[in-house]
């Protein structure tokens, strides 16, 4: 496992809303497959787009669907 990995983000808070910011999950391997998901983060092209616009809350349910079709497909985030 590299550094980066083991390294907890810090957390950020929004100073207009209070609310806890989530990293966008990008690893910049941009490339949708025939499902129109990612194939480096795992999120739908709609999730992607929709991503700027999203609530904390609404990222944290992009990040749990995308990570349930990681898993889904047996994919350690690694490759």
């Amino acid at each position: 496992m590299s550094e980066s990995a083991q390294r907890p983000r810090p957390v950020i808070i929004d100073p207009l809303t209070g609310e806890e910011l989530v990293p966008s999950p990008c690893v910049s391997i941009c490339a949708l497959d025939e499902n129109d998901v990612c194939i480096g983060c795992f999120r739908s092209g709609s999730e992607i787009t929709d991503w700027f616009m999203a609530s904390s809350a609404e990222k944290r349910a992009i990040l749990a669907r995308a990570n349930a079709r990681r898993l889904e497909q047996g994919s350690n985030g690694l490759s």
